[in-house]
């Protein structure tokens, strides 16, 4: 088919603008010289090993798009399966794009309690990395020059600025592969697509200001004010900056689709629609087991002496593997069965749980949070089936449910010495003050995020629709939406 005039036009113009912005349009951030690195303490050796760990931390994170696209492929059917890695695919260049021009300065960028006015579109602004804390906007002796380091709420890491932006980059990707799952079989690929764009650049950088940018939630307690009442909430690694946002963005998304055609029985009993392949499934879980062993103990971004990233990569698999068991069990005693899919999404649902709390809890905490975790996911899956939102994948048991609830057990769980060793972000509140904070924190994130998305994606409903045609669900989004095929020679008995 060719293209018509106005199609080149489009393609054109987009190109266009992506060749302009990458020849100039914004211009990266001169780097100070290394021998400034004398002024903050740190050695050149220093800052050599910490980049490179959270580089190798980056890259385990990014692996984890082939665990997702291998999970949600698999619990799906074979006739979506091309359009199911198609969107995981492309979810991580649009996040990528969506990031640099916006979401960075969003999120990171010198402003108010509420949003990043600096340096914001991308990454653009003055940045004086690897210098630390004060250092950052410090006087530089050999040219009398002063750095203005408009990143401030990231100073804390000795890493060069754009390892900064590779590693938060990728944690910003996998919020909207989260909502991926819980529209699949249904969702038109070009609305899919669009909402990604809003979701990493919009709506996650600015939840994510609040938290990780110094923003309201996570900012220290004023004498008055806004932070008198929002203060010290804390989220090591993203239960709630990835997976709860990513997990109120799908459900919304699940809502507004409405269940699958074959989903439900005009007598409202539940039909079980299986996926096509659980080896493919296994295989995208424990892609995502390593991953996590990037996203957890990366986010320190920096190697220190290893002791902190040691304690969290233990906390991360002792939650992810009594999750593992208690999901196990649970299925078992409530299906009669040890069913896979709840054995795999308890793993997960560990994984998600613990992100938050890794750095502020014991070992034996870690284990608690899994093990509640792994229960928490199989009831979660019953119930949202009971009430009819239809999630193939269970992306909402695992990322929202547990999400939260690893958010909140930060404070149920907190211990001030862990917080002070390994996260360097000791609050000082006992457990039952840390928890209001956490449930402050995880109520505002909700209401945001549920609000925003809600119009983002009824905008997308009105201007180009968001599900497919009954005739293009039922015969498959592969041929309807692509015009291909995962499995061309079997599709015939693969699709029943």
């Amino acid at each position: 088919m060719s293209l018509t005039w106005k199609n080149r036009n489009t393609i054109l113009f987009v190109l266009t603008g992506i060749g302009l912005a990458a020849t100039g349009w914004a211009q990266e951030a001169a780097a100070p010289a290394m021998t400034e690195s004398v002024l903050t303490g740190m050695s050149d050796m220093r800052i050599a090993v910490d980049t490179v760990w959270v580089i190798v931390a980056g890259m385990l994170v990014f692996w984890m798009n082939a665990g997702f696209a291998l999970v949600e492929s698999g619990l799906c059917r074979a006739k979506n399966c091309v359009n199911i890695l198609a969107k995981n695919f492309i979810v991580f260049a649009l996040a990528t794009l969506s990031f640099w021009a916006l979401g960075w300065g969003l999120m990171f960028g010198d402003g108010s309690l509420w949003i990043g006015m600096k340096g914001l579109f991308f990454a653009s602004g003055a940045d004086n990395s690897p210098a630390l804390g004060s250092a950052y906007a410090a006087m530089n002796p050999f040219s009398h020059a002063t750095y203005e380091g408009v990143y401030s709420a990231i100073n804390w890491t000795p890493v060069p600025l754009w390892a900064k932006f590779f590693f938060q980059l990728v944690f910003a990707g996998t919020a909207a592969t989260i909502v991926s799952g819980a529209v699949a079989e249904r969702v038109k690929f070009k609305s899919f697509i669009l909402f990604s764009v809003l979701l990493v650049g919009l709506m996650y950088p600015v939840s994510g200001h609040w938290i990780w940018g110094g923003g309201v939630l996570a900012a220290p307690r004023a004498a008055g004010g806004v932070n008198a009442f929002f203060h010290s909430f804390r989220d090591f690694a993203g239960s709630t900056v990835v997976h709860s946002v990513g997990g109120w963005a799908a459900l919304t998304g699940a809502i507004i689709l409405g269940a699958r055609t074959e989903k439900f029985r005009p007598n409202g009993a539940i039909k079980p629609v299986m996926g096509h392949n659980m080896t493919s499934v296994a295989l995208g879980v424990l892609i995502l087991w390593l991953g996590w062993f990037g996203f957890n103990p990366g986010s320190t971004m920096s190697a220190g002496d290893g002791s902190a990233i040691s304690h969290v990569l233990v906390a991360t698999n002792l939650g992810a593997v009594t999750a593992t068991l208690s999901a196990t069990v649970t299925a078992w005693l409530l299906l009669k069965k040890p069913d896979l899919s709840m054995i795999l999404n308890g793993c997960l649902a560990g994984l998600v749980a613990v992100t938050a709390p890794c750095g502020f809890v014991s070992f034996a905490s870690a284990a608690a949070i899994g093990l509640i975790a792994g229960v928490l996911v199989v009831f979660s899956v019953l119930f949202f089936d009971k009430m009819r939102i239809d999630d193939p994948v269970g992306a909402l048991s695992v990322h929202l449910v547990n999400g939260v609830w690893g958010t909140l057990a930060l404070g149920l769980f907190y211990n001030n010495t862990v917080a002070t060793n390994v996260a360097g972000l000791a609050t000082g509140l006992t457990r039952g003050a840390q928890f209001a904070q956490q449930l402050k924190g995880v109520l505002l994130v909700a209401l945001f995020t549920v609000a925003l998305s809600t119009l983002f994606w009824l905008a997308l409903k009105t201007v180009m629709g968001l599900r497919v045609t009954r005739e293009e669900e039922l015969g498959g989004l592969d041929l309807g939406e692509h015009g291909n095929e995962a499995y061309p020679d079997f599709q015939g008995f693969l699709t029943k």
